[in-house]
């Protein structure tokens, strides 16, 4: 696509669909690909927001079962990252539903830089072209303006940020947002605030990592709470019901550095939600100073998670782009409770290992019976027509 601009559909409406945390490799999970084919046809969204860890990019050990290297060098990875990002693309390029991405920490482990991944992405005529003019700015940073139904106007925004990258010589991946991405966002804003007839232009923003003020939302626990993750010396967590409504799964993972990002977006107004993923095991809905902080579990089946798998809804209307709805679709919601989707979910799943070993255990026994069964009743015949 030539352009980042999007617009109200002819119902004056704007459903975004985000997904966060696709995590995986050339040979995917199937699971996860029928689950966002369905959800697609379900919501037909206006646009998707894939927010980061797109592909699991530092492994390039690929197998269902141990690990097999598949890729060595720049080449050979390029190819099997480029593998990896259609299963994501090319069922948007069918059904003719634009979208665009950001990156997250895991993108950017290899040897391919964000440029060259990008350049994968655009690939597909549905991916809006992200940032491909400002060469100080990352590739990933960047805005999307919503335009009335009619095109006439800008009446919502979505701002895109990259939090993560990888420093390839120091080995080491920086989560932080960069402070030149901050003073962007603080420009654009006033920018869209003059057009706007001195109005904070509303908006919703989407990066990777939680800022680091979300450890003001949750509650720490020295207990186990049910189905979360951590450990003895971190704790467990659990969202504080003054701010909101969800589930904390795991001890929030936060950016090192926002580099003032959140006092930006206090100062600037406008922005009515911060958007994030990377916490698979996190799903809520929370509101701090203001500003509502929403965290969207993981859509990956090859990494760790839980049963909110998903993906994230955004509703909007163009006569009152000042509010939004939001809810997440979680696997059953979308693929349903049927025994194949149930037996798909537990063999794709990584945090399924207990289920798929009672699965095979219980094929073994089944088999086992019925070969002895079968032998019983041949041992019978062979006596009775012996005898």
């Amino acid at each position: 696509m030539n352009s980042n601009t999007i617009k109200f559909n002819k119902n004056g409406k704007l459903t975004i669909m985000q997904v966060s945390d696709p995590q995986d490799l050339r040979y995917v999970r199937r699971a996860m690909v029928r689950m966002l084919d369905k959800a697609y046809d379900m919501v037909k969204p206006d646009i998707v927001l894939f927010t980061g860890d797109n592909i699991l990019g530092n492994h390039l050990l690929d197998a269902r079962f141990g690990s097999k290297k598949v890729a060595s060098g720049k080449e050979a990875t390029l190819e099997s990252m480029a593998a990896a990002i259609r299963h994501i693309t090319y069922p948007l390029e069918k059904r003719k539903i634009p979208f665009a991405m950001i990156y997250g920490n895991h993108d950017d482990m290899n040897e391919v830089s964000k440029e060259e991944q990008a350049d994968i992405f655009r690939e597909c005529s549905m991916c809006l072209p992200m940032n491909n003019e400002d060469p100080e700015r990352d590739v990933a940073t960047y805005s999307i303006p919503v335009m009335s139904s009619d095109g006439r106007k800008q009446l919502f925004n979505i701002w895109m940020l990259d939090s993560a990258w990888y420093d390839k010589q120091a080995d080491k991946c920086f989560n932080e947002v960069k402070p030149s991405a901050v003073e962007w966002f603080r420009k654009e804003s006033e920018r869209m605030k003059k057009e706007n007839g001195d109005k904070a232009m509303p908006s919703l923003m989407f990066l990777h990592i939680p800022l680091p003020i979300t450890m003001d939302i949750v509650e720490k626990s020295l207990t186990k709470l049910p189905k979360t993750l951590g450990n003895e010396e971190h704790g467990w967590y659990k969202l504080n019901p003054e701010y909101g409504k969800g589930f904390v799964g795991e001890p929030p993972s936060i950016l090192d550095d926002d580099a003032g990002l959140f006092d930006a977006v206090l100062e600037c107004g406008g922005v009515k939600a911060i958007v994030t993923g990377h916490d698979h095991a996190n799903s809520f809905e929370a509101t701090y100073r203001g500003v509502d902080l929403v965290q969207t579990p993981c859509a990956s089946f090859r990494c760790y998670g839980n049963d909110l798998r998903g993906v994230r809804i955004f509703e909007l209307d163009e006569r009152d782009p000042e509010n939004y709805v939001t809810y997440c679709l979680t696997y059953p919601e979308i693929c349903g409770n049927s025994l194949e989707a149930k037996l798909s979910y537990i063999w794709d799943a990584d945090d399924k290992i207990p289920e798929k070993i009672g699965l095979i255990a219980g094929a073994v026994v089944g088999v086992a019976s019925f070969a002895a069964v079968t032998v019983a009743k041949m041992l019978k015949r062979k006596n009775k027509s012996g005898s």
